[in-house]
């Protein structure tokens, strides 16, 4: 045993040990948020019961079961179900029952033993509301203009999704016109009442060039009450159509087809028509803007806040990071200072990241934002322009996070360049400046790309500072549109990280939004994923083209 201990072996199945149990407790989390992620978008099917509690009438519940769980009797009892005294363990059933508007809860436990048989009836419908999440029941008739229709039973669902279909088009003419037509009245508009408070600050505004603005105006106000007129034409074409749905215990509700995203009968699905349900509700996720409080919807701000936040700081901190790298290996002169700094830098990576988030707030938005506004957008004042948190001022924050990781793997791979390639250099005849930036510093090159790959790990993933300077619960208009100058760094985004933490803890509804949380977690994981594999294929190229170049 002693010279078994002596050899070192238990060291190495420790390490392995430690090293695997690592591997598997972060393949166990991704698998968990895989599953918990994927199955956000499968159609589930649901069921119709009967559900009588003694000495109760009973009650038809139809819904989607979410999930299942067996606790003791004693437990139960406690909460007040009528279980018998002998009885030792219960199961119950979380079934999802939508119609939140109608019955206050979308979310409501079943009790197994007082539960009738399960039924699958293929007329069972899942509306996908724009407003009080999903509606669950049976389509009984369509309306239009208030007038019912004269459908046989098996043309009802066909002429439903026609119609659905017809409405669909039209509320995304609406939103199109709203969102970018309109938008883009308003933001000329702005620009008008701007160029005028310009020119009476500078003393510039004179008769001709007020009457050019007054005529500006005039244009944008008469093409904007044109805009009008066509939406409230489409308003009213798309407010045509109700479908009158039967609900659990029989009641009729009547829906209004312009309220509904999207619909589907998942009892009568085949495997295929799932599948191809899956690919298009999983893609109107991505794509898709955030509807109730973000329990609803798609995440698509979210995912375009987070990557060109990223890609805004990789633009600040690469050079930034790199040239401190240089100039700390290359020409800072060796001495108690530099120690300090290097000592300040690796200190600089352990602080907490709110720290950064209130450092930025006070001194990126308030003072440089603050004096950005003073100076150049005196006109938009007291509204600030920069002198509010803002993509730039979260980028910023996020490139003063990661420069300490820039700067020691670019230190390092500085210092991994041997002596004698700077010594050959210099025998050549090159001087010290064209040794270091045509030799010493693109054989580095794939260590300052292993710094941007860490701080890009690192950056896509923060949320306490981001909240702070820029990243909001629901930003109306992403940051880049079709108005000069296109990319809005003053604009405020949403982030991934912040979603999660959003619906999460502050949802109002925690059962509606527990797959959501693993959904746009998976979203945010393959994320960091592809960016980080971009920047890794970046680096083996540079890393391969030098090789190259050496041999």
């Amino acid at each position: 045993m002693n010279k078994w201990w002596k050899s070192g072996a238990p060291w190495i199945w420790l390490h392995g040990g430690a090293v695997s149990i690592s591997i598997i407790m972060v393949f166990g989390l991704l698998l968990l948020i895989l599953v918990r992620g994927f199955s956000h978008f499968w159609p589930h099917p649901v069921a119709q019961i009967t559900y009588t509690l003694p000495g109760s009438a009973p009650i038809e519940v139809i819904g989607e079961l979410r999930r299942s769980e067996t606790l003791t009797g004693q437990l139960m009892r406690e909460a007040g179900a009528p279980i018998p005294e002998e009885q030792l363990f219960v199961t119950r059933h979380l079934f999802k029952l939508g119609n939140r508007d109608v019955t206050g809860r979308d979310f409501t436990y079943f009790i197994d033993d007082f539960m009738g048989e399960w039924r699958y009836p293929r007329d069972i419908t899942v509306l996908e509301r724009r407003e009080w999440g999903d509606f669950l029941g049976q389509p009984v008739r369509l309306l239009e203009n208030n007038r019912p229709l004269n459908l046989a039973a098996d043309e009802l669902w066909p002429e439903f999704r026609r119609r659905l279909e017809r409405s669909t088009a039209l509320v995304d003419d609406i939103r199109h016109i709203e969102r970018n037509v309109i938008g883009r009245i308003n933001h000329q508009l702005e620009r008008v009442r701007l160029d005028r408070r310009r020119a009476e600050l500078r003393d510039r505004l004179t008769p001709e060039l007020e009457q050019q603005l007054i005529e500006r105006r005039e244009q944008l106000e008469a093409h904007y009450a044109e805009l009008r007129h066509e939406l409230d034409d489409l308003y009213a074409q798309s407010r045509r159509d109700t479908i009158v749905m039967r609900v659990a215990g029989g009641d009729e509700v009547d829906i209004r087809l312009d309220q509904i995203v999207k619909a589907w009968q998942p009892n009568a699905m085949s495997v295929f028509a799932k599948l191809g349900f899956y690919g298009k509700d999983f893609l109107d996720f991505i794509f898709g803007y955030p509807r109730e409080a973000n329990t609803e919807g798609g995440i698509f701000p979210a995912i375009f806040g987070t990557v060109v936040m990223v890609l805004v700081m990789s633009i600040i901190v690469t050079p930034f990071g790199v040239l401190a790298a240089i100039y700390l290996r290359e020409y800072a002169k060796q001495g108690t200072l530099l120690k300090a700094i290097r000592i300040s830098v690796y200190n600089l990576a352990g602080v907490p990241s709110i720290v950064f988030g209130v450092f930025g707030l006070g001194f990126f938005v308030y003072f440089l934002g603050g004096s950005i506004d003073r100076a150049l957008f005196p006109e938009a004042l007291p509204a600030p322009t920069f002198g509010t948190p803002g993509l730039f001022w979260a980028s910023l924050t996020l490139a003063l996070l990661t420069l300490p990781v820039v700067i020691v793997s670019t230190e390092e791979g500085l210092a991994r360049i041997p002596s004698t390639i700077r010594q050959g250099s210099l025998a050549l005849g090159a001087t010290k400046s064209e040794t270091l930036w045509k030799v010493v510093v693109p054989l580095a090159t794939p260590a300052m790309m292993t710094g941007l790959i860490l701080a890009i790990a690192r950056a896509a993933g923060e949320v306490a500072p981001l909240m702070l300077v820029g990243v909001v619960k629901l930003a109306p208009t992403l940051p880049i549109d079709g108005n000069f100058p296109f990319l809005h760094l003053e604009r405020k985004i949403m982030h991934l990280g912040f979603h999660i933490y959003d619906v999460g803890f502050q949802s109002p509804h925690a059962e509606a939004a527990e797959q959501l949380v693993y959904a746009t977690a998976l979203i945010l994981v393959l994320l960091i994923v592809a960016l980080n594999l971009t920047a890794i294929q970046i680096r083996n190229r540079l890393r391969e083209k030098y090789r190259a170049e050496g041999d």
